[in-house]
């Protein structure tokens, strides 16, 4: 279960490290082996390999009509490896689709992580604030 959150910086490159504490996990759980992909919402979703072939499997089978959010998900997805630096390399056309920057965050999302460029993510946050609390969560609470 990958939680928290990391303030990380990409080179010029597009190499960004992976922080040990999720480092270590990863490697026992997929050997470094990492899938990234566009989400909709203007991130990257990054999956240990063996989480990621689930969801492919799943994508793979939707209808026809669902054709355009396969070209999201399976057309940009690419397999990554976590170097012996601890690090991995996003392409330039998923900086692109996500407008990564220097400066982006690493979130742990449970099975997975999301890479936001860190302005785009504290936007998209004041606008989750602004809007409150979507219904379907009015029972919860801590």
């Amino acid at each position: 279960m990958y939680q928290g959150s990391s303030s990380l910086s990409m080179d010029a490159k597009g190499r960004m490290n992976v922080p040990q504490k999720h480092r270590d996990a990863l490697q026992t759980q997929c050997e470094g082996a990492l899938t990234l992909t566009k989400h909709p919402n203007g991130c990257l979703l990054m999956f240990p390999r063996p989480v990621w072939e689930q969801h492919r499997e799943k994508i793979a089978a939707w209808p026809m009509s669902a054709r355009p959010w396969q070209r999201i998900f399976l057309g940009f997805a690419t397999d990554v490896e976590i170097d012996s630096a601890g690090r991995i390399l996003v392409s330039p056309e998923l900086r692109e689709a996500a407008s990564l920057s220097k400066e982006v965050m690493l979130l742990g999302m449970g099975s997975h992580f999301e890479i936001w460029d860190s302005t785009l993510l504290r936007v998209e946050e004041e606008k989750a604030i602004a809007a409150g609390m979507p219904e379907s969560l009015n029972e919860f609470s801590f």
